[in-house]
């Protein structure tokens, strides 16, 4: 029975939602603020947690960015009022998981929640029967440990950002497409969408690029998708490339 933590400050939503969660065959805790959160978290294991993005004391944005670095592989999806497409971004770029605008049927929710679960639970399977490593530049990427290291020092990760890096990785310069990616990081099932891949794309850039606007590593295939060059080389002649 997977073990979801619900965020949020307003007490009905936070009560109905631990209710429809547990019909639904989850088990669910439900918390008003980050400070509760973090006692929480300190004591028990989640599968996945659900958090409000406007919140008092520290809002959701600030939590999601910190929780990325002592909780990174928990799956994350965000919950708010806020639509706008840069905000569903920044909360992406951030480490979530998913991003879910209020008000939102409770049958979407279920659907999404499962497929991050999925994706997470695929993404776990896949990386643990390889060990071994994938070097580039200072880098390496432990695919026992499933970690990123720059010589000595951890470069936190979230499960979908190492199982995007591997899959890259272990295709060098071979370029390959967002709907590739997509299906290659969900066990088959392409329920990853294509702005995840592109966040996640924009926030490892962010981890181990010089200058993430001009990526060595990660290299944008114009029309194409994505490809990973280990030794930094371009993947293709420089006027037919386009980085972001």
């Amino acid at each position: 029975m997977p073990k979801l933590l619900i965020v949020d400050d307003d007490p009905r939503l936070r009560n109905m939602l631990q209710r429809y969660l547990e019909d639904q065959g989850f088990e669910a805790r439900a918390v008003g603020d980050a400070a509760h959160m973090d006692r929480v978290l300190q004591r028990e294991h989640f599968d996945l947690l659900l958090l409000d993005v406007l919140m008092p004391d520290e809002d959701g944005l600030s939590v999601c960015r910190r929780l990325r670095q002592s909780h990174a592989s928990l799956p994350i999806i965000m919950l708010t009022a806020r639509g706008e497409l840069p905000d569903k971004v920044l909360g992406l770029e951030l480490g979530a998981d998913d991003y879910l605008p209020k008000p939102f049927e409770p049958r979407e929710l279920v659907a999404r929640i499962r497929a991050v679960l999925r994706r997470s639970d695929s993404e776990a399977s896949a990386a643990t029967p390889l060990p071994g490593e994938i070097r580039f530049g200072p880098f390496r990427l432990d695919l026992g440990e499933r970690r990123l290291y720059r010589g000595d020092e951890i470069i936190p990760l979230t499960s979908g950002e190492f199982a995007l890096l591997r899959a890259l990785g272990e295709h060098p310069y071979q370029t390959l497409s967002r709907e590739h990616l997509q299906v290659m990081l969900s066990g088959g099932v392409s329920d990853a969408s294509e702005r995840s891949i592109d966040a996640q794309i924009s926030r490892l850039r962010k981890l181990i690029e010089e200058n993430p606007r001009r990526p060595r590593y990660l290299q944008t295939v114009w029309g194409l998708g994505y490809a990973f060059a280990p030794n930094g080389d371009p993947t293709q002649p420089a006027d037919e490339r386009q980085t972001s």
